[in-house]
């Protein structure tokens, strides 16, 4: 089939190819050419009417469009505005533990399990970054081999800043130097930094002194040569860990999409939930952020929420972020990207609708805070904007092990965790195979979602025991810091 109507509902269609002038689809003679990913009218819709997709509204008709017209921005407008006000309305949708699954993971000493054995160099400020650079260099090729990689995650921060900026940057760090995936840390300062060893290690806490060790390179006569000895302790301690069977049930995976397209909400996004769903029936956990990409779509989550107190934890996240925006003098429904329109997403509320499908059917557990630890198995909201670096960066703060990251125009960007790329499209699959790990373009052609989503599970299940993905292959790694304030 070359089109698609999702709900029976819609007053819309989707083109699932490209679809030229005169052609049926959908019982409906097209009136103009419609481009892949966008949609047509089943139906006329007249001006002021409100366009529905996925069964709900995705804005309205800002002039008359007749039956087989393209339904997009010159037609079409955002019914969104402004702060809202919520009530709730629970919806029983907790999923039933009934599936188990292994993997092959690295059991830390404190009962939290890892999916890579790395050595990490974290950064508390920008200034020595070029520093951290030369030893990950070096130290890969001195002591690579022990480990499953050295590497540093660069980043501007940590000095000059202020407030909610300083700490966010400080508890960012501070879950990167206590994640599972890390068999080992080194912690590289200048020392005249505001966020200096001793300010820091207030944040961090106790940690294992094999495990962790510091520099301050201000200290020493020659930072390389004593980083590099460091290195040496730290990755022979990381090669004592082995890897060793355990459940599924402690895999926590992110979710988040990006340069999203029409076919995000069909394909690849609902595999992410039925992914999500089936990993939450083997006991495991999936946390879904890009806060501002649920405005238009909040209320199908929130009233999935297990109770009232995390309801309105969730009313919190999305007003606060609402907030956020206004504060700054911004649009709150200053979306989607040109890319995105591109693609055939018209309003927020379109990529909204089609982002929130990567958080399936189930109960949503728990809502976290920017780099607050995931406590509760099952499904997870987290605190972070939509921007990819942003939002992979605070699901690896949150615990996520790894990121399945779906896109319809394609992105190289990485996590410092493994970062799953699955397509939404064929035609991106095939021309993106050094960036693309997982095809869900077939769902749009022939392909069952149970099936395609059993064979991704046992995907997953391959990297976490140590199968690389492209990202990794490639080495594509960042970081990027959440900022909300002045920098001096």
């Amino acid at each position: 089939m070359n089109w698609i109507q999702i709900n029976e509902q819609d007053n819309v269609a989707v083109a699932l190819v490209a679809l030229g002038k005169g052609e049926n689809a959908c019982g409906v003679t097209l009136v103009e050419d419609i481009p892949a990913g966008h949609k047509f009218a089943l139906s006329d819709i007249p001006k002021g009417e409100n366009i529905i997709k996925y069964g709900s509204p995705i804005g309205h008709a800002t002039a008359d469009i007749p039956a087989g017209a393209w339904v997009h921005t010159q037609n079409v407008k955002t019914n969104l505005s402004g702060l809202l006000e919520y009530d709730y309305h629970p919806h029983p949708c907790a999923l039933p533990r009934d599936h188990e699954a292994t993997f092959e993971g690295y059991v830390r000493e404190d009962g939290h399990v890892g999916i890579r054995n790395e050595v990490w160099i974290i950064n508390t400020v920008g200034c020595v970054n070029g520093t951290a650079k030369t030893l990950e260099r070096l130290g890969q090729e001195q002591f690579g081999d022990r480990v499953d990689g050295i590497h540093c995650f660069v980043h501007p921060y940590g000095c000059s800043q202020l407030g909610d900026d300083l700490k966010n940057t400080q508890h960012l760090l501070a879950a990167m130097v206590k994640h599972p995936n890390a068999g080992a840390v080194l912690v590289l300062s200048l020392g005249c930094e505001n966020n200096n060893l001793n300010v820091f290690k207030e944040v961090l806490g106790e940690v294992n002194p094999e495990r962790v060790k510091f520099l301050i390179t201000q200290d020493v006569e020659d930072e390389v040569e004593a980083g590099l000895e460091l290195l040496d302790e730290l990755t022979s301690y990381a090669a004592k860990a082995k890897r060793t069977t355990v459940s599924a049930d402690q895999l926590v995976v992110g979710l988040k999409c990006g340069g999203s397209d029409g076919l995000s909400g069909i394909t690849a996004n609902p595999l992410l939930g039925s992914f999500s769903d089936l990993l939450t029936r083997h006991g495991g956990t999936t946390l879904l952020t890009e806060v501002p990409e649920m405005f238009g779509a909040e209320t199908l989550l929130m009233n999935r929420c297990k109770d009232q107190a995390t309801f309105e934890k969730m009313v919190n996240l999305i007003n606060n972020f609402k907030e956020y925006f206004i504060r700054h003098g911004q649009e709150v429904y200053e979306n989607p990207s040109p890319g995105n329109k591109a693609g055939g997403i018209t309003t927020l509320e379109d990529k909204s609708l089609g982002c929130t499908q990567k958080g399936g059917a189930g109960e949503v557990r728990d809502v976290l805070l920017y780099c607050e630890p995931v406590k509760e198995k099952g499904l997870n909201l987290v605190q972070a904007p939509g921007n990819d670096l942003c939002a992979i960066t605070a699901l690896m703060a949150a615990g996520a092990q790894m990121v399945l990251f779906t896109t319809g125009r394609g992105t190289p960007v990485g996590a410092p965790i493994p970062t799953v790329k699955v397509a939404t499209n064929n035609r991106l699959a095939e021309h993106k195979k050094n960036w693309i790990d997982f095809n869900a373009g077939i769902l749009a052609t022939d392909a069952g979602m149970e099936e395609t989503t059993e064979t991704f599970f046992r995907e997953i299940m391959e990297i976490a025991s140590g199968k690389k993905t492209k990202s990794e292959e490639h080495d594509f790694r960042e970081i990027a810091i959440f900022k909300d304030g002045v920098t001096l």
